[in-house]
């Protein structure tokens, strides 16, 4: 059977586009700090505060995070040096992959056989290494796969026990001393050491590793309760290392509005007329069963529908596991059904769909062999989504609130609606919430900012500082920085 072409060959007119343009510089006022003081600024925080881009962490998407940006115009308004722990990787490390290994990071590739562009790994990539520069002079404390209970516990930089579940080799290689420190605790010491001011920006990893495992596996939706105290302990401590430094708090955005499941469609199967008759075939007597149950009264009607399987000649929904579906296993019926307009597709879903696994003539994924849970988001795994989001953003603005004589809140929710409504633009250019450039501000994982959604993201976080404490840090031209790389 032909293979699954998918979508992405759409970006093909796009990506041959320029990635940069050229506008004049808006005038800004003169460089100042108010009521501030950027002579000192840690950053704490996750893969974004890193700087990953393009589901690694490597030298160019490194010195391009939103952090490195946002010092670099605040050094104007009086801030200083701001050290990284620097990677030394020119591929980087694949790290949104369950198993990782040594694969670097994605770009974009054309399948010479099909025409279609997706993501692809370099191979080989980089293999972590040690941080062997002075670790006390850290100012950026991004450390990919952060979430909260990470940032408090000595687990996540131990080298003696790499296999812990809250172990980060992304901390213990910089880690003050591995096994006894905590990211949380390193940064505050930054900030005892002269630090004047923080970004503190933690809490999306308790919400975005349950997605990336496409909700399979509930237990990495961190409870509310845990959430909260937790983030009261953390930033607690970054605040009572200097009682006079002032912050800016990032909350969660919207994470089923990324990218990462809003490229690949839910009907991404085309089909001819033959192949679409020949698929049905595998599924009469499974789709006869379905309506012997509902006789039996075992399933609803509606199930039955839902659970149908029927392909037609063009787009087609895709074979599915769906773990909220009757259990029928004492039958022999898999809970599987079609992908429909309500499911979120992973972007990994794209290397996949259509693919025969051993090269087996008559498996299929997405047709006679299920897509795994792990790759899409059902409308019940959103909604938790979205429920426990709005619950820490919550948490998170009751933080500031308590402290909004030294904090202020940076919505990052409002950022990325924002980027979904077409409402930034970097001069009159708009930016847009995709991975296509040359206007799409991210990387090619679909998860995080390339470098010219950094500048963007790093404008908004000088917008809300400039706003609150009278300062005139000036913006950068996101148009100045790379969008993703033209396929290869």
């Amino acid at each position: 059977m032909k293979r699954f072409q998918t979508f992405f060959t759409y970006l093909a007119i796009g990506l041959l586009l320029s990635c940069q343009y050229e506008f004049p510089e808006p005038a800004q006022l003169s460089p100042d700090s108010g009521q501030a003081d950027f002579t000192k600024m840690v950053t704490i925080g996750s893969s974004i505060t890193a700087g990953v881009m393009d589901a690694a962490l490597y030298d160019r998407s490194q010195q391009n995070s939103f952090a490195v940006i946002l010092a670099n115009q605040m050094k104007e308004a009086g801030g200083g040096d701001f050290n990284v722990p620097d990677i030394n990787a020119p591929v980087g490390d694949l790290i949104l992959t369950p198993t990782g290994g040594n694969l670097g990071r994605l770009i974009l590739t054309v399948n010479l056989n099909t025409g279609s562009i997706l993501p692809s790994p370099i191979v080989p990539g980089n293999a972590i290494t040690p941080y062997t520069g002075d670790k006390l002079s850290i100012n950026n404390f991004g450390i990919s796969g952060l979430a909260l209970a990470g940032a408090l516990l000595p687990a996540s930089g131990n080298l003696q026990e790499p296999t812990h579940p809250l172990f980060n080799p992304y901390y213990a290689r910089f880690a003050s001393a591995p096994g006894t420190s905590t990211p949380i605790g390193d940064a505050a010491a930054a900030m005892a050491d002269g630090g004047t001011f923080f970004v503190f920006w933690l809490g999306k990893n308790d919400v975005l590793t349950y997605a990336l495992t496409g909700g399979a596996i509930p237990e990495l939706l961190t409870s509310e309760q845990d959430f909260s105290q937790r983030y009261q302990v953390a930033l607690g401590t970054m605040l009572q290392a200097n009682p006079e430094a002032k912050g800016a708090i990032g909350n969660i955005p919207n994470i089923n509005a990324l990218p990462y499941f809003n490229t690949v469609p839910w009907n991404a199967l085309p089909l001819s007329d033959g192949l679409a008759n020949l698929a049905n075939g595998a599924y009469n007597d499974y789709n006869s069963a379905l309506s012997n149950l509902v006789a039996a009264g075992m399933i609803s009607e509606s199930e039955r529908e839902l659970r149908n399987i029927n392909f037609t000649t063009g787009q087609n929904g895709f074979v599915i596991e769906d773990k909220t579906l009757t259990d029928l296993s004492g039958l022999g019926l898999p809970p599987i059904r079609q992908s429909n307009a309500e499911d979120k597709v992973a972007l990994t879903t794209g290397q996949i769909l259509g693919q025969t696994p051993g090269n087996d003539p008559t498996l299929i994924y997405g047709v006679t062999v299920p897509i795994g849970d792990e790759y899409v988001l059902l409308p019940s795994e959103q909604n938790a989504m979205t429920e426990k989001i709005a619950a820490f953003n919550q948490i998170i603005a009751t933080a500031v609130s308590a402290n909004t004589d030294r904090l202020v809140l940076i919505d990052a929710e409002g950022f990325m609606d924002d980027i979904g409504k077409g409402l930034i633009s970097s001069n009159n250019v708009p930016l847009t919430n995709s991975i296509s450039p040359p206007n799409g501000v991210f990387s090619t994982d679909g998860v995080h900012p390339n470098a010219r959604g950094s500048a963007a993201l790093a404008n908004y976080f000088i917008t809300a500082i400039n706003g609150k404490w009278n300062s005139t840090i000036p913006m950068t031209n996101p148009n100045a920085f790379m969008g993703n790389d033209l396929p290869r």
